[in-house]
């Protein structure tokens, strides 16, 4: 049922009205992004892998089930923040946003996995 509700999408992709409400889940603000145009009803940097995790992982596809099982302990200890994000999908569609190149290896996707039960 709330597949369809979390989508994700680059920072970088013109938002569109049925992204709903978007969250930016990255600890830093988007390069060469301005805040005008990107259309970002929530920052959720707690959210947000730990600059220590970030640096490490470093988007290596090698250490990507390492970083999602790191990742997804750190977002279970911001319950109120998890919480929140998920009381948003009740109201309607959420699309995490996100500033990786690499689309199938970034914490939105580990994010998107928890809100939907698959982790």
């Amino acid at each position: 049922m709330f597949n369809e509700r979390v989508k994700l999408k680059r920072a970088y992709e013109t938002p569109v009205a049925d992204d709903g409400t978007r969250v930016l889940v990255d600890r830093l603000w988007p390069r060469g992004v301005k805040k005008t145009e990107a259309a970002i009803d929530y920052w959720m940097k707690e959210l947000a892998p730990s600059t220590e995790l970030r640096k490490w992982f470093g988007h290596d596809p090698a250490r990507w089930d390492e970083f999602r099982r790191r990742y997804a302990a750190e977002i279970h200890q911001h319950r109120d923040e998890l919480g929140q994000l998920r009381s948003l999908m009740q109201e309607g569609a959420v699309t995490l946003v996100f500033s990786a190149h690499d689309e199938a290896h970034n914490d939105a996707v580990v994010l998107r996995e928890i809100l939907l039960g698959y982790r």
